[in-house]
């Protein structure tokens, strides 16, 4: 995200972030690159695994929506 905020020199105050699930880690190391980017977010579940997956998370939700499967390291 960083790269696209600096490719296109937008000013991080003026963005504002939508998400629905996020991790704490992510939300931390957003708010370290980004600190005047406004964060929204539906829900922040516990963290992550090993797998660096969010957890609980929502599963496999963007492969089944976007019908991609992708090699996991996580069982389903």
């Amino acid at each position: 995200m960083g790269s696209l905020v600096e490719h296109h020199k937008v000013d991080p105050g003026k963005v504002i972030f939508l998400n629905v699930v996020s991790a704490p880690e992510g939300l931390r190391r957003m708010h370290e690159e980004f600190p005047t980017m406004k964060i929204i977010t539906m829900a922040v579940d516990a963290g992550l695994n090993e797998a660096k997956f969010i957890v609980p998370g929502l599963g496999d939700f963007g492969d089944r929506y976007f019908g991609t499967r992708t090699i996991r390291t996580q069982p389903h």
